[in-house]
C-alpha cells in the first residue's frame, strides 16, 4: 500500500510539474509572433486621409482610444481626448479582467516601428510582445487589405501627442495565462472592388466590428453558433443600466428585415446632421455605447454596402429588449 501511495505520489508531482512547464512556457514563449520586417509605411496624404476616415468612421480606433462623455446620448469623443487612451473594460462589462485602452497618439508611439503597430493592430501583440486582449478586435483587423492598415498607420502619426499613460491592463486567472495563445498571425486580404457591393459590404461590416459587438458569446466568449448578427450581448453601462445589441439579420419580426436601403442609411446619416445634438440622458433614460456620431461619417456609399451585405445574411428571429433599468440601492 505504502508502494501504491508512493507511486501516486509521483504521478501526481510530475502533473504538476508538467503543468507548471507547460504554463510557463505559454506565458513566457507566447504569443510566438514576429514584427513584420523592413516594414516602413510611407505617410502620403492619401493614405493619411484614408486612415483617418477608417480610424474616425469604420474601424472606429478613436471610439476606444479616447475619452467618452457618457452623460451623452451615444457617448460622444470628449474633445481633446483623441487617442489618449484610458476606456476601461472590465467585469462589470462581463470580461474576464481589467482591459485598459492604450494611448495611440505619438506620445506613446514615438518609439514603436510601424512593424510593431501593425502587429499590434492585426496581430494584438504589444511592442513588448505581451497579448493585447481581443475586446479590440485584431481578428478582424488581421484579415484587412495590408493598405488600410498602413494607411491607419500613417493617420496615427498625424495625431495630437496627449500627455497620458493609463493603468496596466489585468487579466483575471486563467485569461491571464488563456490570453498568450489566441493572438494569430494576420492574414490579410485584398478588399473587394466597390462594385461588388456584397462583398465590399461584407468586408467594411467586419472590419467596422458589426458582426463582434451584435453577435452574442458564451461566457467563454466564443460566438453562438447560429447566431450570427441576432444581437443578444448585454452591456452594463453603470447606473443601473443595461443596453443590448440589436438584431441586425434581416428577420422582418426582430431584425432589419423591414429597413429599406434609405431607411438604414438615414438611421446612421440623422447623427451626421449639422444641427444634431447630444443630448443629456437622465439617469433612467435610454442611453447606448453604439458610437452612431462616429459610424454617420461613413458615406453613403459604404452605408449602403453594409445594407446589401447584412441582407444576405440568414435571418434569424431573436427578439432582444435593448434596454434595461434597474435603478442603483444607494448606501
Amino acid at each position: 500500500m505504502k508502494k501504491l501511495y508512493k507511486t501516486v505520489g509521483y504521478v501526481v508531482l510530475f502533473i504538476i510539474v508538467a503543468v507548471g512547464i507547460l504554463l510557463l512556457y505559454v506565458k513566457l514563449a507566447l504569443p510566438a509572433i514576429d514584427v513584420p520586417k523592413d516594414l516602413h509605411v510611407e505617410a502620403t496624404p492619401t493614405r493619411i486621409e484614408r486612415g483617418r476616415y477608417l480610424a474616425y468612421h469604420v474601424t472606429v480606433c478613436m471610439d476606444c482610444h479616447s475619452a467618452r462623455d457618457y452623460n451623452l446620448f451615444s457617448a460622444p469623443l470628449v474633445e481633446g481626448t483623441d487617442g489618449k487612451g484610458g476606456e476601461v473594460f472590465d467585469q462589470k462589462f462581463g470580461f474576464p479582467g481589467k482591459f485598459v485602452a492604450r494611448n495611440i497618439t505619438p506620445f506613446n508611439l514615438k518609439n514603436w516601428s510601424d512593424g510593431e503597430i501593425y502587429r499590434a493592430i492585426t496581430s494584438g501583440v504589444k511592442k513588448d510582445g505581451s497579448p493585447i486582449f481581443p475586446v479590440m478586435p485584431y481578428a478582424y483587423y488581421g484579415q484587412m487589405d495590408n493598405e488600410d492598415i498602413y494607411s491607419i498607420i500613417a493617420f496615427l502619426r498625424t495625431l495630437k501627442p496627449i500627455d497620458s499613460t493609463p493603468e496596466d491592463s489585468k487579466a483575471d486567472f486563467p485569461m491571464n495565462f488563456i490570453l498568450h495563445t489566441i493572438p494569430q498571425k494576420p492574414a490579410p486580404t485584398q478588399m473587394p472592388d466597390a462594385s461588388n457591393e456584397v462583398e465590399y459590404g461584407k468586408y467594411l461590416t467586419f472590419s467596422a466590428g458589426c458582426f463582434e459587438c451584435h453577435t452574442k458569446a458564451d461566457d467563454k466568449g466564443k460566438k453562438l453558433a447560429g447566431m450570427d448578427f441576432a444581437g443578444g450581448w448585454a452591456f452594463n453601462i453603470g447606473g443601473g443600466k443595461t443596453v443590448t445589441a440589436a438584431n441586425i439579420t434581416p428577420d422582418k419580426e426582430t431584425g432589419i428585415g423591414n429597413f429599406t436601403r434609405e431607411a438604414f442609411i438615414g438611421r446612421f446619416k440623422a447623427y451626421a446632421d449639422s444641427s444634431y445634438k447630444a443630448h443629456t440622458v437622465g439617469k433612467n433614460e435610454f442611453n447606448t455605447i453604439m458610437p452612431w456620431m462616429m459610424y454617420a461619417g461613413m458615406s453613403e456609399k459604404d452605408l449602403g454596402a453594409i445594407y446589401a451585405y447584412l441582407k444576405t445574411v440568414k435571418p434569424i428571429k431573436n427578439s432582444v429588449e435593448k434596454f434595461i433599468y434597474k435603478p442603483v440601492a444607494s448606501l
